[in-house]
């Protein structure tokens, strides 16, 4: 069995998401448990965590550690099908708090197998759900020259997109770029300039894991059913790895904050129309302690806000 999976930011988490005893809450993405054990402890008797997770090995691991809490349930499904979990089980308009901690986890990061990292040599896999749609090496066997660029420039926020698309596309006319070895090889050598302390290849990766999975758009089609699943005052708690994500969800939480936007020559009164959630305090993030016991904890941010009805 894999170690304990260390999940980032607990306590923060549980004080953003204001937990009650006897509530509902969801785990829109379980990795190993870290966080829905936490839960748990929280909970009481009358308390319910529904985990979602897409990965096949989070389902195994959640039917081990929690085959006998009868407030846990597992439903194996991409985030962006909340609604639609939530529908199955009688919950939509009934949650009072979910919990999304973006990214890849450290035990997919682990496992050479999944191919997610450059510092051990495996399959280039990248999928989050290996039993579905192209892996990485599939993906760039097809991708064009051009579009390989875009989603390193716009998802890794890669410098040298252009050189580092060159070179795989050259690389990939002599024999498929199949295993994360020979990726990070042909980057490391198509980047003149190196950042100090971080591998050359740490953007492409990055960014080919993101297209790989559209976790993006899963995202972008998760957070307006986040809110709908919510009860009145219900938490929204979303922990973000890189400036993208973090992007995504502090827009989303400003624009539900805002309200309906109207011509600015318009005369209103009252209260903005449309407004869906309040801010809850300040991007948090891990403490100077935290990254020592957990380096890959530094780029963690948490964002919270809460559901007005």
């Amino acid at each position: 069995m894999e170690p304990p999976h260390r999940p980032v930011l607990v306590e923060e988490t549980l004080d953003a998401l204001a937990l009650r005893p006897g509530g509902c809450y969801v785990d829109a993405t379980f990795g190993r448990g870290g966080h829905a054990a936490a839960i748990l402890e929280r909970l009481g008797p009358a308390g319910s965590l529904l985990s979602l997770d897409r990965d096949p090995a989070a389902e195994e691991w959640a039917k081990r550690r929690f085959r006998h809490d009868a407030r846990f349930q597992f439903a194996r499904a991409r985030f962006s099908r909340l609604s639609q979990v939530l529908a199955e089980r009688g919950w939509n308009g009934r949650v009072d708090g979910i919990l999304l901690d973006l990214g890849v986890s450290s035990p997919q990061l682990d496992d050479p197998a999944r191919g997610f990292s450059f510092l051990r040599d495996g399959s280039l896999d990248m999928r989050m759900d290996p039993t579905c749609g192209d892996s990485a090496a599939a993906w760039l066997d097809k991708v064009s020259e051009k579009e390989l660029a875009q989603v390193l420039v716009e998802f890794g926020e890669e410098r040298f997109h252009r050189r580092i698309a060159r070179a795989i596309a050259t690389a990939r006319q002599r024999a498929p770029v199949a295993t994360t070895a020979r990726l990070a090889e042909i980057v490391s050598a198509a980047v003149p300039a190196r950042e100090p302390g971080k591998h050359p290849a740490t953007r492409t990766f990055q960014a080919i894991r993101i297209a790989v999975n559209d976790e993006l758009g899963e995202l972008q089609a998760l957070l307006p059913q986040a809110v709908q699943a919510l009860v009145p005052g219900g938490r929204l708690a979303v922990i973000s790895f890189h400036s993208l994500e973090d992007r995504a969800v502090k827009r989303f939480i400003q624009r539900q904050a805002r309200g309906r936007e109207l011509p600015l020559d318009l005369p209103v009164t009252g209260s903005p129309e449309g407004v869906t959630l309040r801010r809850i305090g300040r991007a948090i993030r891990p403490s100077a302690r935290e990254i020592a016991q957990n380096p890959r904890a530094r780029s963690a941010v948490l964002r919270a806000a809460e559901h007005l009805g």
